[in-house]
């Protein structure tokens, strides 16, 4: 077969395509994968290493993130606020000074009394330091929203925000003066302190973030597992 192909000889093609059928020939030998003519090879290498995703993100340890909460925190703090700032008002024009209203009979009374110590009437000889430790709390939780994805925390949160603004609307513009005010508290259960709508949401977010606390899951939507 051989000395037939010697004796007839070869067809004459043109050198140029004599030249790439021997560079392809060379590329087989050499095991390398011939790119066809006109084409262009992939930007960043293989086809997976280009590939962008939540796989790839998972890959590289990031954790997807969902939308920031902080409307939902300043919503809820701005509800606690205003039903704890009405509550006030007309407790203080329907209420004070006049004879308590009995809700439950001897169980449960609005009764106006004006607190000049923390939540529940407790340490009324630390007004100025309450006002601080509420202003203080305040500036946190501002600087925690810009870190929060969770739903649970911005409802906890929001509440703790509500709470400790109204409380520390009543320290600034109640007598006896500016940041000794008293505040005004209505809620009289029995063998109970009397207490009002901003403590009950103070201590409600607390519980709130105890329980979550409990559960691993932290302000920017992550869970750990202790």
């Amino acid at each position: 077969m051989a000395e037939a192909e010697r004796i007839i000889g070869t067809p004459d093609i043109p050198d140029a395509a004599r030249a790439g059928r021997d560079e392809s020939g060379e590329r087989a030998a050499s095991g390398g994968n011939p790119v066809p003519e006109g084409a262009t090879a992939p930007a960043g290498g293989s086809g997976t290493e280009g590939t962008a995703g939540p796989e790839a993100a998972q890959a590289s340890g990031e954790r997807p993130r969902g939308k920031r909460r902080i409307a939902v925190l300043f919503g809820v703090a701005a509800f606690a606020y205003l039903l704890d700032l009405v509550s006030k008002l007309l407790v203080v024009a329907k209420l004070e000074h006049h004879a308590p209203i009995e809700i439950i009979g001897d169980w449960l009374k609005f009764e106006a009394v004006r607190n000049a110590g923390a939540a529940f009437g407790f340490g009324e000889a630390f007004t100025v330091i309450f006002t601080v430790i509420a202003a203080a709390v305040i500036v946190v939780i501002a600087r925690l929203a810009r870190k929060l994805y969770s739903l649970p925390w911005a409802i906890a949160l929001g509440l703790l925000l509500g709470g400790a603004l109204g409380n520390l609307t009543d320290r600034i513009f109640r007598s006896p003066g500016v940041f000794e005010g008293a505040v005004v508290d209505f809620i009289a259960p029995k063998h109970f302190a009397v207490f009002n709508l901003a403590d009950s949401a103070i201590v409600c977010g607390g519980i709130l973030i105890v329980l979550l606390s409990f559960r691993g899951l932290d302000p920017d939507g992550t869970v750990h597992k202790d």
